[in-house]
């Protein structure tokens, strides 16, 4: 709406109300002597054809102005504008009567969607996103078949990918318009590391935990990390958790990583295979190449990474700056749809439903229940155990600032980056905390008030305010 802008002052409906139009109590027409806050707070206007879009803002935002003119439309019409059979029937039956049978008959959310959707246009609605095909994905996967991407408008086509280096270099050429990335990715695409330099963001943290150090099952008798000299071991990507959580673990155990172990890089869907064929001794992989591993009885789980670090953040939601900033209205329609499929992901009840929807070929393309396993935390380990992990894998999209930091100083730790590094301002430039939690907010869900906090990782504190000194406190690092 404009600064006094006019309404329709029609004979048979002088003013479409922004009230509360379940309420007999109140008019949808301003007429003279109307008490209600609107009138009220512009003076008691003799009429009301003529209103300050600026005064009701004071009391409602945007998006509940345009929920409210839905809905008051839609009622108004059902008793065709006759404002004496609309509070006539409501006196009789109760506003949340009518409000549950219209939300019953109706598509109330997307036809308000609709609305707002034409209040700020798409710049585009079909879109190509990237996954690579492991539970981390799971926000991004089951938004597709179960509509969380139609429910604001768009038409996602995701992508099954081979790797993270293909997701990588996809993204970077803006063949998908957005994609599945491991955490520390979008940090190392903006600093050009490892990759051509490209200002990268990650709006959404897709999950957190879920992974795990997995050995071969002939291994069951070194369960100490120090009789792992000269094993080989592999990650999904260089910049990627799994790679940091790694070298942290077997340092802390006093093995350095780029001496006493060799680690690989390996496309996670390879993995299984490469433990079978004995090419890897282990691996600290995504899910569900971890339980494929015990279900195929070629391996065992060792250790869950969130033993390592309960809450570690793994794998994202991330897009070019370019395309976020040259299609505002669909970056923010996407960013909703994957807020929206995350907290739907985080609820417990909803896990077998999700595991049976994200099985096929077209996604994961894993017997459901490996995946149910591993979404639901209660699973074999391989070692004749039944566990029961509730938090294994769960999702959480606020991308903290203090994740960013960590990152970074394990990524100067190993000698990936070199020199001075501003901490908190790449984490802050990629990391998007305040616009997540804004959009978290819009959609009814709880957001942190702060975008820092210290981590606890393997007893040992994460002072954010101290990176560099945190990076030197280690006696195992890169020369």
């Amino acid at each position: 709406m404009t600064d006094e802008k006019k309404f329709d002052s029609s004979p048979e409906f002088h003013f479409k109300s922004l009230g509360n139009p379940y309420d007999h109590k109140i008019s949808l027409r301003h007429e003279q002597n109307c008490g209600c806050d609107l009138c009220t707070n512009t003076h008691k206007a003799k009429t009301a054809e003529v209103v300050s879009a600026e005064t009701y803002s004071r009391t409602a935002s945007s998006e509940e102005m345009l929920d409210r003119a839905v809905e008051s439309a839609i009622v108004c019409g059902i008793f065709g504008q006759n404002e004496v059979s609309r509070r006539g029937f409501l006196n009789a039956v109760g506003g949340s009567t009518l409000a549950a049978v219209l939300g019953s008959i109706l598509p109330l959310d997307a036809i308000k969607a609709a609305v707002k959707e034409e209040s700020g246009k798409l710049e585009k609605t079909k879109l190509k996103v990237g996954f690579v095909p492991i539970t981390c994905a799971t926000p991004i996967i089951m938004a597709h078949p179960m509509g969380f991407y139609s429910k604001y408008g768009l038409d996602v086509e995701v992508i099954k990918t081979a790797g993270w280096a293909v997701a990588r270099d996809k993204s970077i050429a803006m063949e998908y318009d957005a994609s599945h990335m491991l955490t520390p990715m979008p940090l190392a695409i903006s600093m050009g590391v490892g990759s051509t330099a490209k200002p990268f963001i990650m709006p959404a943290v897709e999950n957190i935990n879920g992974q795990a150090i997995v050995l071969h099952v002939d291994h069951k008798d070194k369960r100490d990390p120090k009789q792992w000299k000269g094993f080989k071991f592999g990650v999904p990507f260089e910049f990627s958790m799994h790679n940091f959580l790694l070298r942290y673990y077997v340092a802390e155990h006093g093995l350095d990583p780029d001496k006493d172990i060799q680690i690989r890089v390996v496309p996670p869907p390879e993995m299984v295979a490469n433990l079978r064929a004995g090419n890897l001794d282990g691996y600290l992989s995504p899910d569900p190449f971890n339980q494929r591993a015990v279900w195929e009885k070629v391996g065992f789980i060792h250790t869950l990474t969130k033993d390592i670090w309960d809450g570690h953040p793994c794998c994202a939601f991330a897009c070019s700056q370019e395309f976020a900033t040259t299609n505002p209205n669909t970056y923010g329609a996407l960013l909703k749809a994957i807020v929206d499929a995350t907290h739907f992901s985080a609820k417990m009840e909803n896990r077998k439903q999700i595991a049976e929807a994200i099985a096929p070929t077209n996604y994961l393309n894993q017997p459901v229940p490996v995946i149910e396993q591993v979404l639901t935390g209660r699973y074999a380990d391989g070692l004749g155990e039944v566990k029961n992990a509730p938090s294994r894998i769960d999702f959480d999209p606020f991308p903290w600032h203090s994740m960013a930091v960590w990152i970074l100083t394990q990524m100067k730790r190993w000698g990936y980056i070199k020199g001075d590094v501003n901490y908190q301002k790449i984490a802050e430039e990629v990391y998007l905390a305040s616009e997540t939690e804004k959009v978290m907010k819009s959609l009814g869900y709880e957001a942190p008030d702060k975008t820092y906090k210290n981590f606890v990782i393997m007893g040992k504190e994460f002072d954010y305010t101290k990176p560099e000194e945190y990076v030197q406190s280690f006696a195992i690092k890169a020369s």
